[in-house]
């Protein structure tokens, strides 16, 4: 009796497996070609452009041939202990440039209400925005409240702004990041500069692991990305749009540039810039101390925060956004939707191995039970599990890499067990975004599903 369910056990234990594997190898590959690409192209950049011309920092930009000023739109639903931080901050930071900042709130929100308008009445540049409506609503919809707040600034002043800069109200900001948008946004329609993890001690493993994942998207993903020729996706914070690109959109969308239907309105955007000819960068650059002009912010410290999260993204990147943004471009942007869309795919995988893994213990321990030998794996699942070994650890490798840039050798070794937390987490948050997604298929209503920040500024917590 033993060994019969063994042998069904058996059975079910390679079929799984054998299913991870596949998925594995193919995703492993789809990694190892970009890997190659971005080692490519920085060999090819060393050799024959940087040791020919010195790397371009902050200092040495030209100034832009036609100064305008922008815009800063800052959504802020219950966000009373850091936006005033944040504001002041900014304030400090850019100086005497020309801006202004425009804050999102919520009439049902008076806390945050009162953050903004405290600074806002001891500097005219800070706008204090209060939605027509009760809050929350979607970060889409607060940006619409922002844009049309812009468009009877430009009415009452007669002028236009030059461009539209997106940040989150914990966002830590650069000194430099507005003249580097004011002098990109003549050549681009869409610039997203680097955003950076800050490291938590209090989170070393769940809120650690989002520094891993964008040290190497950040990293190597992006850069690639624009080197390749496809969009390049807004992260939504430290990114600049022309005012001309999003009045354009707005005007196909009956007055609105941000889809309020949207639960990654950011991603999206920068999509649609492309589709309409625009051009997206994605720009690293340093400032006159060698430090990267980039957007700091914590990221979520608990497991349900992430997973709330990363549920988000996945619904809005690869569920929803097959449906919004279907497959335009040509072979280069059909292999980025792909890259991006897979994650929901990758999580079903890593589901599937970890199940193996499991099914495989507990036939060890059956058969040490049952006194039943353990049936052989058959020679192509044993090479395709020596394919995908390979390929985690090169995959590791990377991550490590690029980790310890950014981050130093202690991050960069914990990066290799934070793998597994970082998977677990993708597992559970692809449960949750398939309840989301099935929902809005039902004509369910999308809401803005925040999630927990800690400011970068003190140790308050905003949810």
């Amino acid at each position: 009796m033993g060994g019969h369910w063994l042998h069904v056990l058996a059975v079910a234990q390679h079929e799984i497996m054998l299913f991870a594997a596949v998925g594995l190898i193919v995703g492993g590959l789809d990694d190892l070609l970009f890997d190659s690409l971005y080692l490519f192209r920085q060999m090819w950049r060393r050799v024959f452009i940087y040791s020919r011309y010195p790397r371009m920092t902050s200092p040495d930009l030209p100034a832009p041939r036609e100064p305008g000023r922008l815009a800063i739109f800052v959504p802020a639903w219950d966000e009373a202990h850091v936006i005033g931080a944040t504001l002041r901050a900014m304030l400090l930071r850019w100086g005497t440039q020309d801006f202004r900042i425009f804050v999102g709130t919520y009439p049902n929100d008076p806390a945050t209400i009162r953050a903004v308008a405290d600074v806002a009445a001891g500097d005219a540049r800070v706008r204090l925005v209060v939605h027509t409506d009760d809050g929350g609503s979607t970060k889409a919809d607060c940006l619409n409240q922002l844009w049309g707040a812009v468009l009877r600034d430009e009415a009452a002043e007669d002028f236009a702004y030059k461009a539209v800069v997106l940040h989150d109200a914990e966002d830590a900001v650069h000194a430099d990041e507005l003249r580097l948008f004011d002098v990109m946004t003549e050549r681009f329609e869409m610039v997203q500069l680097p955003v950076q993890p800050l490291l938590n001690q209090h989170s070393k493993w769940i809120a650690g692991h989002y520094a891993d994942e964008f040290a190497e998207s950040h990293g190597k993903y992006l850069s690639t990305r624009e080197a390749l020729g496809a969009s390049v996706p807004s992260a939504g914070v430290g990114c600049a749009f022309t005012r001309k690109s999003l009045a354009t959109i707005a005007d196909r969308r009956g007055g609105s540039p941000f889809d309020p239907g949207s639960l990654t309105e950011d991603y999206e955007i920068g999509l649609h810039i492309r589709q309409m000819g625009g051009r997206t960068a994605f720009v690293t650059m340093r400032d006159g101390a060698g430090k990267m002009i980039r957007t700091e912010e914590h990221f979520p410290e608990t497991l349900d925060a992430a997973i709330r999260q990363k549920a988000r993204w996945f619904v809005g990147i690869s569920l929803a956004g097959w449906d919004r943004m279907g497959w335009h471009g040509g072979i280069r942007e059909f292999w980025m939707r792909l890259h991006d869309r897979r994650t929901s795919l990758a999580a079903l995988v890593l589901c599937a191995a970890y199940l193996a893994l499991l099914l495989y213990g507990l036939r060890l321990v059956l058969g040490v039970v049952y006194a039943v030998p353990a049936e052989p794996m058959p020679d192509f699942l044993v090479s395709c599990l020596w394919i995908t070994s390979g390929l985690m650890l090169w995959r590791m490798g990377m991550r490590a890499f690029f980790v310890g840039r950014t981050y130093g050798l202690a991050q960069a070794l914990r990066s290799v067990p934070r793998t597994f937390i970082a998977n677990i987490i993708a597992i559970l948050a692809a449960r949750r975004a398939m309840g989301i997604y099935i929902r809005q298929l039902r004509g369910g209503s999308v809401v803005w599903d925040k999630t927990v920040h800690r400011s970068a500024f003190d140790t308050e917590i905003a949810a």
